[in-house]
Parts: structure tokens; sequence; C-alpha cells
């Protein structure tokens, strides 16, 4: 029986019955469409230790761990067309949007009171929503404030990195062990139709010349923090007919010079954000372009990260369950802090322990499997509050995990948003449209619970859908084993 530790919403799980439901046969191949194999190495030991319960950092860590976004830094040093920090809505995740900015002390402050009421909460982060280098003394500030109150909140930042090379000595000293560069290009004539200008040492640069200076100063924020030996994550916006092609070559280079995992992130372009690409029409990629670029560069030792959620820059929780509305300014500064540093060494021992129990029940399922060949890879939706478990019912999802499958490994490779089905009544048959079509190249859909109109539906698109609560990777073999009998010839 297998017992995690209860964190944020999330129920304490009683027991791990296998009740996956037989899927129903329906026609075509097994194989589904962007479904390639690939060669995922896994992280080195010693990295895999300083990343551990960095959710960000970690995909098996992201559904266990949650994070807090710092909105201290509001000016930035570069334009990029796929950005507009003018533009917020608060039911949306999108970097580079906040609703509310804060002083180093006021972030200081909400860091002390998430930790408390968040106790899994791992990492502060500063993300913007401009650059935190273009903004160094408020980011600085914060951070300085933060490691004197709650040493052990790990702290971190993303940044543009035109600006990185003057301050690694100072990162390094605050013990800042990972760092996030945005690095779209390595050929400053492919960045030039990405960044308008660049502002460095007062002065504005537009075109190539500034395209120039910044490829420049990324690729020595690269060898800086390989030789300061601080994680380094390298974010890449896939643009369609831009930068596409190019993100091959961008992940070659960039794994070159010490980055140790890479996430190519889809270009969002609404017309509403008023961007300059939303606003020209540039497209995003679509999930199986943005799939088969992640799996052509899932090579040579780099992790790729499929777990992002393009968070805001205040972004508060777990990844995908974002609580930053709770937490607002005028809210956190009625609170008093309750950071308690041995309550909180209690709750990660409970989820390290469960973890551990977690980690134990998926090899014993692969051992089982590992007795046959691989099969055919096949996708399936999963719909999970965190955990790793098949424990959220399908009314309540607001992403389903995708997870690729051949018989003898369950891999996640994506998540997809959507809208909330159990709506009220309101909008319900167009929002379960919209769910079966992000989910339509799935073999089937594994949820805690499910109506029978829905499922009725999903059935009649071709999903099958299985009820159950236990592992992800348990339910998606035992599937996976189900179905390839009911294709293969007697």
């Amino acid at each position: 029986m297998l017992q995690p530790t209860e964190v944020s919403s999330q129920p304490t799980v009683n027991s791990f019955a296998n009740t996956t439901a037989t899927p129903e046969k329906k026609s075509g191949g097994c194989a589904s469409k962007g479904c390639g194999s690939t060669k995922t190495e896994e992280l080195a030991p010693n990295i895999q230790e300083r990343v551990a319960n960095h959710p960000c950092y970690s995909q098996e860590a992201h559904h266990h761990y949650a994070r807090m976004h710092a909105p201290v830094a509001p000016a930035c040093n570069i334009q990029c067309n796929y950005c507009n920090r003018k533009y917020d809505c608060a039911n949306e995740s999108r970097p580079g949007v906040v609703s509310e900015l804060l002083t180093p002390e006021e972030a200081a402050h909400k860091a002390l009171v998430i930790a408390g009421k968040i106790p899994q909460m791992t990492v502060m982060g500063i993300a913007g929503p401009g650059d935190p280098l273009a903004n160094p003394e408020k980011t600085f500030r914060t951070f300085e404030l933060v490691a004197e109150k709650a040493p052990d909140i790990k702290l971190c930042l993303s940044t543009n990195g035109l600006a990185l090379p003057e301050y690694v000595d100072r990162i390094k000293a605050l013990n800042i062990d990972h760092v996030t560069l945005t690095i779209n290009m390595v050929d400053p004539e492919i960045g030039v139709k990405i960044y308008p200008w660049v502002h460095y040492k007062r002065k504005r640069y537009r075109g190539i010349e500034g395209v120039k200076i910044l490829h420049q100063r990324q690729m020595e924020s690269l060898d800086l923090l390989q030789k300061a030996d601080i994680l380094c994550k390298v974010n890449s916006v896939m643009i369609p007919g831009i930068n596409d092609q190019h993100l091959e070559e961008v992940n070659r280079v960039v794994r070159s010079k010490g980055a140790f995992i890479h996430n190519i992130m889809p270009l969002i372009s609404s017309p509403e954000h008023g961007t300059y690409f939303g606003l020209n029409g540039q497209r995003g990629p679509t999930t199986e372009e943005l799939k088969t670029l992640q799996d052509k560069c899932d090579v040579g030792g780099m992790k790729m990260m499929r777990h992002c959620r393009q968070c805001r820059a205040d972004a508060v929780g777990l990844l995908g369950e974002d609580r930053s509305k709770e937490f607002t300014k005028e809210a956190i500064m009625e609170m008093t802090p309750e950071y308690d540093l041995e309550k909180r060494k209690e709750v990660h021992a409970g989820i390290e322990g469960f973890r551990n129990k977690l980690a134990k029940a998926k090899t014993e399922t692969q051992i089982t499997e590992t007795v046959a060949q691989a099969g055919p890879p096949i996708l399936l939706a999963v719909a999970s509050k965190g955990n790793g478990l098949v424990n959220q019912h399908f009314g309540h999802a607001k992403e389903f995990m995708i997870y690729e499958v051949d018989g003898v490994k369950a891999r996640f490779i994506a998540h997809r948003k959507v809208d909330h089905y159990c709506l009220g009544g309101y909008s319900e048959e167009g929002s379960l449209e919209n769910i079966i079509k992000a989910i339509s190249d799935c073999k089937a859909v594994l949820v805690s619970k499910i109506g029978d109109g829905p499922k009725g539906k999903l059935l009649d698109a071709g999903v099958d859908v299985v009820e159950s609560y236990d592992v992800i990777e348990t339910v998606a073999l035992d599937f996976y084993k189900q179905f390839i009998k009911l294709i293969q010839p007697a």
C-alpha cells in the first residue's frame, strides 16, 4: 500500500488497486501518428542530485514539488517579436506577464508566507516580467533577503543572457545553482527576424548589429556558467518558418557548451496579446511538429524538458496549478509568515518517502514488462493532479499529460491544456469537442472517473477510456498489454 504525503489540494492515496478497465477494440493500426522512438539519456547522478526537488529542472520532481516566481523585474534589455508585457489576463499562463509587481521586500515576505502555506514549495525564481539582470539591484536584493531568511529555498533566475557575464560572480556568490537562458538562434541572420532591437551599455542597437551582440553575449554566458559549475537550462521558442529548422543547430551548440537540459517551447501568438507575431499572423507549431523537433533534439546526453507550462512571471504552486490568485499583494501583506524549517523538512521527507515507493512500483512494473520486446508506440492522455498518479476526474482536468507507451516503458512527452468539461451546463458540448480534438491522436484517456455522456462520445471518436486510481506507468502499461492483444492477428 502506497501512501503519499498530502500536498497542496491533492488527496491522500489509500491504495493502488489495479482497477484498469478493459479497453474497447477499435479499428486502425497501433502506431500513433508522430510516435517515433527517441534516444533518451538519463541525467548524470551528480546533476540528478542537484535537481531532485526542482520542479522546473526535473520532470519527475514536478509531480511533487512547487515553485514561486517573484515578479520584481519589470524592465527588459531586448525586444522579442513574441512578447508584449503590457497584456495580462489573470486566467492565462504565459511568460512575461504579471498582475502585480512587487518590491524585493514584498517578494521576500511573500516567499516566507508561501513556504509556510505550501511547504512543498522548494524553489523561488525570478523570471520577469522583464529580464532579471536588466533589473539587477531589485533581483539580487530579493535573492539576498530570501537566502537570509529561508536558506532551504533554492534560488534560480531566467535571463536572455545579454547582461549575465557582468553578474556571474554575484550569481555564484549567492549560491544560485540554476540559471535558465533563453536562446532562440545561433545565427544572427535568423535572430534578426526575432529581435528588432537590443539595448546594451546604454545604447539601442537595431537589426543585425544588435542581434550579433546578443548572440556573442549568450555564447559567453554559456561558457561562464559552465566554468562556474552553475546548472544551465536553455529555453527556445519554436517559431515555424523562422527558427524551427534551426533549433537542431541551437541544440547542438548549447549542448557543446554545457547546457544539460533544453526546453523547446511552442510560440504563443494569439492576436489579442498584441505581439508583433500575433498581429502579423505568425502561427505557432502543431503538437506533432513540436514533438518531432523535440525527438530530434533528444540525443547526445542532453535531456529535453517536456513538462514546461510556459508559466507566468508571478506563478505560484505546482506546475500546471497556478495559485497566484490566492496570494495577491493585498492578501499576502496581511499574512504573517509561518515559515518553519523543521516542518518543511518533515514534509519533504514524507514526499521523498512516497517518491521512493513510487519508484519501486514503477520498477517492478517495468521489470515485468521487459521480458517482451518493445512494440509499436502509442500515445495515451492522462488526467492527473500530481504525485505521478492517475487521480483526476475527466471533467475537472485543465490539461492532459501525454505519455508514449511501447509495452516496455511509459514515457511522458507533453502536456496539452484544455477547457474544463464540467462547466455547469454552459458550453459543455463545445468544450468536449475541443477536448476530443486535443487528444484525438491518443489511443486512450486514463482518468479516475468519467461520466457516461463524455465516455460514450470519446469511444465514438475512437479514444478508449480507462478508469483507474494507480501509478500512471502501471495503468499505461497494463492498457498497452490489453490493447496489443486486441490488434494482433490470431
